[in-house]
């Protein structure tokens, strides 16, 4: 499984080269490892920052808080969840640029940086890079049998579209602070008594 990810990897630094992504500039880039991750049942994947480049330091104030924050970092470290190596070569290759954006400069976050790269690609390469996946859809499209876990206390549901989507915790206020990422609609939420698979 672990040659399959490192093929398909290259596969994906090829495509992004051929549209003039160069993901393999070490100057702009830094280095990039990527390996598989049993730890995560939910996440697709994950990129770890880790040697900030001293000289993009800048400090973002948000309310009384000051944070020290990086534009650029010298080292990634991509982990792809084991699960998503049974999807789709596409899905799988959807989630390894996802990812690999986040190594760009001013990217680290799902901010305006990230969405510029994100529809750059999709318009060029054919993806469907969003901020956030869909677990039930990718597994239907690879034509695989969905079952939600079990023990969710929250369901939460779109006012506007419908789509559902489980929580075991969430905040005191995440129906106003979130909204659905489908449309944008108005969120509610439920409490599950006792939650089956759903297929």
């Amino acid at each position: 499984m672990d040659n399959k990810l490192q093929n398909l990897y290259r596969e994906c630094i090829q495509e992004l080269n051929n549209i003039g992504i160069d993901m393999q500039n070490k100057q702009q880039i830094g280095t990039i490892e990527i390996k598989l991750s049993n730890r995560s049942k939910k996440r697709y994947g994950i990129c770890k920052q880790e040697e900030p480049d001293e000289a993009t330091r800048y400090i973002e104030k948000i309310g009384r808080k000051r944070l020290i924050k990086y534009q650029r970092y010298k080292k990634h470290k991509i982990e792809i969840s084991t699960w998503v190596m049974q999807l789709n070569k596409d899905i799988i290759k959807n989630t390894i640029i996802h990812e690999l954006i986040h190594c760009i400069p001013n990217c680290n976050n799902h901010g305006k940086e990230f969405k510029k790269y994100a529809n750059y690609i999709n318009k060029n390469l054919g993806y469907t890079i969003k901020t956030t996946g869909n677990k039930r859809e990718d597994y239907q499209k690879s034509n695989l049998e969905y079952q939600e876990e079990a023990d969710y206390k929250y369901k939460i549901k779109c006012k506007n579209c419908g789509q559902e989507f489980y929580r075991k915790r969430i905040s005191k206020n995440f129906t106003q602070k979130y909204r659905c990422g489908k449309c944008g609609g108005k969120l509610e939420k439920n409490t599950c008594i006792k939650l089956i698979n759903v297929v």
